[in-house]
């Protein structure tokens, strides 16, 4: 008796969800896709019937993380969707957090597998690409509209990306903290800057706004075991 098609798109989401962490753990070119398929209980055959090629999964399993990583997950429970500067707030604070960094299996593809894309073939650099702007597209919503958010949204991106590739590869645990921290400090000051009116308005206020503080404190808040990245959203 064949199988009824939502078997097949559940065994599909297994080997995708299994090749993403095990890619992120040892890196694409040390994992072959006989310990892909053996991860999802399949055998090597099975592999054809859902890929054409290794490639090919691996441009999938940097799109999975879109919707499986923990944050996206934290969001959906809110009694409501936070606002684009909330989300990039919480996006900043979790994405250099001690707790993400500990665990490769919650690391973001654009810091966990950067010298793999680079080395990839196509279907994994576009899907790459695809997560670099979901990123810098989050961070120009809480910027708003112009050439000059679209520049800052890009300095967003490489300073959390850049910030936990070096954290991740040195061999000091105090450097690599202190990377993170730097790192979120300055992206945090930027998007606190943004929001304040302009600077020869008299009534400009010197300090954060009430928003600013609510919405970092709720970054704070939130249980840094269950917590990623936002570029899901």
């Amino acid at each position: 008796m064949p199988y009824a098609p939502e078997h097949k798109i559940r065994t599909r989401a297994r080997i995708v969800e299994c090749a993403r962490l095990l890619f992120n753990r040892r890196g694409f070119s040390e994992v072959t896709i006989d310990e892909i398929m053996a991860e999802a209980g399949l055998t090597r055959g099975g592999f054809y019937k859902h890929f054409a090629t290794k490639d090919e999964l691996y441009a999938e399993a940097i799109r999975s993380f879109r919707a499986t990583n923990p944050l996206a997950r934290r969001v959906a429970e809110l009694d409501r969707p936070p606002e684009p500067r909330e989300l990039a707030v919480l996006l900043v604070t979790l994405y250099l957090s001690d707790e993400v960094a500990a665990d490769p299996d919650k690391h973001c593809p654009l810091h966990a597998l950067p010298s793999d894309i680079a080395r990839s073939g196509h279907a994994p650099r576009v899907a790459y690409t695809e997560a670099i702007e979901r990123m810098a597209g989050a961070f120009r919503r809480a910027l708003g509209p112009g050439a000059a958010s679209t520049r800052k949204a890009e300095l967003l991106v490489s300073i959390c990306v850049g910030g936990m590739v070096l954290s991740r590869t040195t061999s000091d645990p105090a450097l690599a903290r202190s990377l993170r921290d730097t790192a979120r400090t300055e992206a945090l000051a930027i998007l606190a800057a943004a929001r304040r009116p302009h600077a020869m308005d008299p009534e400009a206020p010197t300090s954060e706004t009430p928003i600013d503080r609510r919405t970092i404190s709720a970054a704070r808040s939130i249980d840094p075991q269950a917590v990623a990245i936002g570029i899901g959203t």
